[in-house]
């Protein structure tokens, strides 16, 4: 059975090859398409670029808040969260964030729209400034930066092959990309939480693919084939563990920046199944197979 899979796969791994390759691509075209018209990447929360977050504590709810406060002000970039306690799963408020208005006149539309009478007692209000968010966005930029360019050397010294150790990096990336591509597509916004969980997200990708390389690069038993499925059988293992506890945690989680995380890392995990074990998995066929008729 497996030398029946093994020749079906020698025949066609350069086609699963440009599968991610083209997903990649697509990635990264929507993404400059997204900058040209907006000029950003990716549409950015209240933590990023700067605005007002508005608190009101109480137990009622108010589920077309998001929509009565667009109707008022149509150019408002509102996004309405409601807070639950943890143990009880009750409500206990609900949290507003917009970038666009002043905190007086948010105050007053909240005051028309809920009739409650707005208080210290039942409501708080935070300002970031844009100068100190854009700050922060940056600073969050370089970190990624950096830690693609200290992955690599780690990686590069481990293997010391150019072509092996820049595709771990490259299918890292790839994922990353993607991931951001379907966060636009969804209409996720990026905040502090959502950078951290890219930041996990590309040592979940490299684990898997540092795996698969040490299996076909590092190790000789068994034929090439047979050292690539066990790497596949390895490190999807993992991936369906991980996907499990963070779709449990994602669904049952009460708290926006958790489930915001959860949503970015099961994301990436999906892709990065096809970018280790289509993209990755098939450069190091094609770089194997050359360097053994050499």
């Amino acid at each position: 059975m497996d030398e029946k899979y093994s020749i079906w796969y020698f025949k066609h791994y350069k086609k699963l090859f440009f599968i991610p390759l083209l997903l990649v691509v697509l990635a990264f075209l929507m993404l400059a398409y997204n900058s040209a018209t907006t000029g950003d990447i990716l549409d950015k929360d209240v933590s990023l670029k700067g605005g007002t977050t508005a608190t009101i504590y109480s137990s009622q709810t108010f589920p077309d808040l998001e929509s009565q406060l667009k109707a008022i002000y149509p150019s408002g970039d509102f996004t309405v969260r409601e807070l639950k306690d943890f143990s009880t799963n009750s409500p206990i408020g609900v949290s507003v964030e917009v970038s666009t208005i002043d905190a007086d006149t948010l105050k007053k539309a909240l005051e028309d729209i809920t009739h409650l009478t707005l208080d210290d007692k039942n409501y708080t209000v935070e300002f970031i400034g844009g100068s100190l968010g854009d700050s922060f966005y940056r600073q969050m930029l370089f970190a990624l930066v950096l830690a693609f360019l200290f992955m690599g050397l780690v990686v590069y010294v481990s293997f010391r092959v150019p072509i092996p150790s820049f595709m771990v990096i490259f299918s890292a990336f790839g994922d990353m990309l993607c991931t951001l591509a379907v966060m636009d597509l969804i209409g996720l916004k990026l905040s502090t939480s959502g950078i951290a969980a890219v930041l996990l997200l590309m040592g979940y990708s490299v684990d898997t693919d540092i795996l698969l390389t040490t299996k076909l690069i590092k190790r000789s038993e068994g034929s090439m084939f047979q050292r690539l499925l066990d790497s596949a059988k390895t490190g999807l293992t993992m991936t369906a563990a991980a996907l499990a506890a963070l779709g449990v945690g994602y669904f049952f989680s009460t708290s926006y920046v958790l489930k915001e995380m959860f949503l970015i890392i099961i994301i990436g995990l999906l892709f990065d199944v096809f970018m280790t074990y289509g993209m990755n998995a098939g450069l190091l066929v094609w770089y194997l197979r050359r360097k053994k008729a050499q």
